[in-house]
């Protein structure tokens, strides 16, 4: 057995079944451990289970050490009418429908300096996908943004996005991603990626990018240069083996690109959510339990921890609690402040308007680990050791959020910037 300084985990290890024992000590000895042997991890249970994140932990400590980062960064979701229907997407609105909203551009560039004020380093920037969209609309976005915030990184757009943006400019993926680049597109969200297994996507979310498009996607993107997360959604219809062939797929496009930058495991949020509400799959689950939860993440730290450093929690899905109890699983990132969060919070998630810089360094000191606040590639903006002063714009915030930053109910709800078909613009002529 593969002897480390641990002496509580090699004692546990010693004592647990020798088949899991084995894979573990895989883990431990630096290798990657397969697929199959990932399952096994992801079954787990009992003894074997503590001994996962035990491990998990211990190879999170290798690797990064006790500094636990965390973005100052903005959502900016600028529509919510799409042409798709995903059965886990409560976000979305048909064209016709009362809360379709879309923001101008000069109101996204207004929320994007309003970040920039409060110390955010990055704006994501998502939404729907709006019928007979300007092809360069995305492109236009970034323009807009950097001209008038050149240092923010502008995190934007899914490769269900870029996809689209290629098909509404009639271009090639690759051509499109030059154009995203050269407007100031710093990074892509890797979300759109649900499980890469075509079967349960053509389940839970027919119609939508494939498994095949999205990797074209990702690597076309690490290819010009362009950095990207990854994840992954379960808790709906996925099994252990899914989820397992899942990781080894980000795994194998890391070997050969080296253009992840994290890994984020995202638990389904039921709630809201069309198949579940509509209870249009049958053998749908009403997201995962706790134990799942912890499972994944560890399981997804032993399979990557060679390859991507960096394994983070969504408090969004999770909650700040079970985000903090995730840093003893081999989680070493807490995301990002968001600001506003609309697409969990319509499925039902009952967090995501703002997470204070300030929260985030008393989750992480209470399990005795060093805050840090990064940029989004990871490179270290500052460590809080022990002192928080000067403390952040964000901390000093008092009263209602909404009312400074307003909310996705308020988009929603808005009489003004509602989403008018281009058909019927040009219909009325004001097009």
């Amino acid at each position: 057995m593969y002897r480390i300084e641990n002496l509580e985990l090699n004692k546990l290890i010693s004592n647990i079944d020798k088949s899991i024992a084995q894979i573990l000590d895989i883990a431990l000895s630096g290798k990657d451990i397969t697929p199959n042997q990932a399952f096994e991890l992801l079954e787990s249970k009992g003894l074997e289970y503590q001994a996962t994140l035990m491990v998990a932990d211990e190879l999170r400590k290798r690797t990064v050490g006790d500094i636990v980062t965390y973005v100052v960064n903005r959502n900016i979701n600028f529509t919510n009418v799409c042409v798709k229907r995903c059965g886990f997407c409560a976000f979305s609105r048909d064209h016709r429908e009362e809360q379709g909203y879309f923001l101008p551009t000069e109101m996204i560039v207004e929320k994007a300096k309003q970040a920039h004020k409060y110390g955010a380093t990055e704006v994501c920037v998502q939404a729907g996908l709006p019928p007979k969209m300007e092809g360069n609309l995305y492109v236009k976005i970034c323009e807009a943004i950097k001209k008038e915030l050149p240092d923010m990184h502008v995190h934007g757009f899914s490769p269900e996005e870029v996809l689209y943006g290629s098909i509404r400019s009639k271009s090639s993926i690759e051509s499109y991603l030059n154009d995203l680049k050269n407007a100031g597109v710093g990074s892509l969200p890797g979300t759109s990626a649900e499980i890469l297994n075509q079967e349960i996507r053509d389940k839970i979310s027919l119609g939508r990018i494939t498994k095949d498009q999205w990797i074209e996607v990702i690597k076309t993107a690490h290819k010009l240069g362009i950095p990207t997360t990854s994840t992954i959604m379960f808790g709906h219809v996925e099994n252990s083996m899914h989820i397992a062939n899942h990781i080894d797929i980000i795994r194998n496009i890391q070997r050969e690109t080296h253009g992840f930058t994290e890994f984020v495991p995202l638990s389904f949020v039921s709630s809201e959510a069309p198949m579940s509400v509509q209870k249009s799959i049958p053998d749908i689950r009403m997201g995962a339990t706790g134990t799942e939860v912890m499972k994944v993440h560890a399981v997804s730290r032993i399979m990557l921890n060679n390859h991507i450093p960096n394994i983070q929690a969504s408090w969004v899905k999770e909650g700040d609690k079970m985000s903090q109890l995730l840093l003893n699983a081999g989680v070493n990132d807490l995301g990002g402040t968001l600001i506003n969060e609309s697409i969990s919070t319509s499925a039902g998630a009952m967090h995501g308007q703002l997470m204070k810089p300030s929260t985030f360094r008393d989750m992480i000191r209470s399990i005795g680990r060093i805050p840090a606040e990064r940029y989004t590639d990871y490179k270290i903006r500052r460590i809080y050791d022990n002192d928080d002063s000067p403390k952040e714009p964000l901390d000093l915030i008092e009263g209602n959020v909404e009312e400074i930053f307003g909310s996705y109910e308020q988009l929603a709800n808005m009489k003004a910037h509602r989403f008018v078909h281009p058909s019927l613009k040009s219909i009325s002529g004001k097009v």
